[in-house]
């Protein structure tokens, strides 16, 4: 049986000390979890902080992007190096921002991929259509292109160390949800797609997070269904209040 896994993704948002409240007040309640697999990825400027208030918790940290080399003259970027140094154990790659807003093609994705796998970080490889071509029928066609690229050149081996994240475009930030139903339809294509690629038994043991408006009210729905393993999140990760409904409702369902 999966593992359900909670990441919060910050993005540009709270500042150092309501990073730290925010990261004591989870660890105080779910720093012993084991039912739950739990991370939250702070911006840049803050992950050491975040990683210290962590320590000794079962809670991991994440970046929410990085380059695809270890050093060099990059101005602005981070190497993943640099992310394992301050106690990063997961990558978000391939965030729908990342793609539509500052124009990362499915080359560079997959080139990341494969440097944090190389790096030793886990990724979280997120993947999703646009309004239009979901409207347009062609959801499929989308998250079936962004897979096959992102994974290119992944090994078996390695895919035990990727978590997928099926988050559409249209849902995020916006107030609108995919319906339990809609989530679970791709969330087996997805599934279906691994297994034409590499096997059914990998296929069954990939994790598949649902990202896109999850709060405490939807997430017992969304993650109830049986191929939707947890929950990407965006805003509600913000509160320690909402952040800490949906980890209740994955504890609920993974009973």
């Amino acid at each position: 049986m999966r593992q359900l896994f909670v990441a919060g993704n910050w993005k540009m948002n709270l500042n150092g000390r309501q990073g730290i409240e925010l990261a004591e007040a989870l660890k105080a309640e779910f720093g012993d979890l084991e039912a739950v697999r739990l991370a939250v990825c702070p911006p840049f400027v803050y992950l050491k902080a975040v990683a210290d208030a962590l320590a000794g918790s079962a809670i991991g940290v994440g970046a929410q992007n990085m380059y695809t080399e270890s050093e060099g003259a990059y101005t602005g970027e981070v190497a993943g190096p640099m992310l394992l140094d301050v106690g990063c154990r997961y990558v978000i790659l391939g965030h729908s921002e990342r793609r539509h807003v500052l124009g990362e093609g499915d080359g560079v994705i997959n080139a990341k991929v494969l440097r944090a796998l190389e790096f030793g970080l886990k990724p979280i490889l997120c993947l999703g259509e646009r309004l239009e071509q979901r409207e347009a029928g062609e959801t499929e066609d989308v998250v079936s292109g962004q897979l096959r690229a992102a994974l290119e050149g992944v090994s078996a081996a390695q895919m035990a160390e990727v978590t997928m994240a099926y988050e559409p475009v249209w849902a995020i930030g916006t107030g609108r949800t995919a319906t339990r139903e809609q989530a679970e339809e791709v969330h087996g294509i997805l599934r279906g797609l691994l297994a034409g690629i590499y096997s059914a038994e990998l296929a069954e043991r990939t994790i598949i997070q649902y990202g896109g408006s999850v709060k405490p009210e939807n997430a017992t729905d969304l993650m109830a269904m049986p191929n939707v393993d947890g929950a990407l999140v965006g805003g509600a990760s913000l509160k320690a209040d909402a952040f800490a409904g949906i980890i209740r409702a994955a504890c609920a369902v993974s009973k």
